[in-house]
C-alpha cells in the first residue's frame, strides 16, 4: 500500500468512526434529557449516568475530528535509507525472530490499524514511548519495544 492510499485509508477510517460517534453522542444526549429519565427520588442516577455518557462520547467525536482535520492537511514527506525518522514515515521494524511489524508516524488516532492486504500497518505517534525511539533514528538503527524487544529498522519510506 503506498503512502497516499494509506492517508486515504485512515481518512475514511476516522471520518466513519466520526459519523458512528456522533450518531451515538446524540442518542445519549436525547436520553439523557428524555422525561423518562427524571429521577423519581434522589437515588435514581440513570439521566445523570446518560449524561456522562453523552459527554464522554462527544469528547471521543471531538477527538476524533481534530485527528481528520489533521491527517486532511498533512503533508506526506519521502525517505531514504539516510534520512531520520520523523511525521509521515512508514517504518519496517523486525524483531529477533524475523516478525515484521509496519508502523506509520502521524500526528494523531495513535493506535488505529489499517489492513494492508494479510498485513495491518499501525498508526502510532512521536508522542508515544516507541514513536519516541524511533524519531531521529535511520534504517538499520536498532530502538527498544514496550515489551523490553529490541527492533532493528529494516526500512523506512
Amino acid at each position: 500500500m503506498t503512502k497516499e492510499a494509506l492517508l486515504q485509508q485512515i481518512i475514511t477510517t476516522l471520518a466513519a468512526d466520526l459519523a458512528v460517534l456522533s450518531t451515538a453522542a446524540r442518542a445519549a444526549h436525547e436520553a439523557a434529557t428524555h422525561e423518562e429519565c427524571i429521577p423519581d427520588n434522589k437515588y435514581d442516577t440513570t439521566a445523570l449516568e446518560a449524561s456522562y455518557i453523552a459527554q464522554g462520547q462527544a469528547n471521543r467525536a471531538q477527538e476524533i475530528r481534530r485527528a481528520l482535520e489533521s491527517y486532511r492537511t498533512l503533508v506526506l514527506r519521502t525517505f531514504d535509507e539516510d534520512a531520520p525518522i520523523r511525521l509521515t514515515a512508514l517504518v519496517t521494524l523486525e524483531d529477533d525472530d524475523g516478525n515484521l511489524r509496519r508502523l506509520l508516524i502521524g500526528p494523531e488516532a495513535g493506535g488505529l490499524k489499517i489492513a494492508d492486504g494479510a498485513d495491518e500497518i499501525v498508526v502510532i505517534t512521536p508522542q508515544s514511548p516507541l514513536g519516541r525511539g524511533l524519531i531521529g533514528k535511520v534504517e538499520g538503527d536498532q530502538v527498544e519495544s514496550g515489551a523490553g524487544k529490541t527492533l532493528t529498522i529494516v526500512a523506512v519510506c
